[in-house]
């Protein structure tokens, strides 16, 4: 799955009341805070774009007609590059779908980049010397 797929997908999992409905009360607090940091890193990549903004907002109230619009934004706002959005819309997936988990679903290949590190709670330092 490409990273901005990967992100409006889990928004709009996160809009979808079903999703966190289905899971278990600890799961859900869980799964409920996870979609509030993505959310949260998505609005602060936006911030100061109102259009951006705005579609954030349309697409948490209608995620089928606003995904492509939102993908858009996404991807003028370099969000592909983002390993700290990208980690935490495959945590909030990781929660709500462990099945796709499992099989792959939500595994994000990164190409052509130096010094990409996708995951929680690593420590990374890179040096570039061309």
């Amino acid at each position: 799955m490409d990273p901005i797929t990967l992100i409006v997908t889990a928004l709009a999992a996160g809009a979808s009341a079903g999703a966190l409905d289905a899971l278990k009360d600890n799961a859900k607090e869980a799964a409920a805070a996870a979609y509030g940091k993505l959310h949260d890193l998505v609005r602060r990549r936006f911030h100061g774009n109102a259009g951006a903004e705005l579609i954030l907002a349309e697409h948490q109230a209608d995620p089928q007609t606003y995904a492509a619009p939102l993908a858009k934004k996404l991807a003028e706002a370099d969000a592909a590059g983002d390993t700290g959005l990208l980690a935490a819309a495959r945590a909030f997936m990781d929660l709500i779908d462990q099945a796709g988990t499992r099989a792959g679903k939500y595994n994000v290949t990164i190409t052509g980049s130096r010094g990409v590190q996708v995951g929680d709670h690593g420590f990374q330092v890179n040096t570039f010397n061309d």
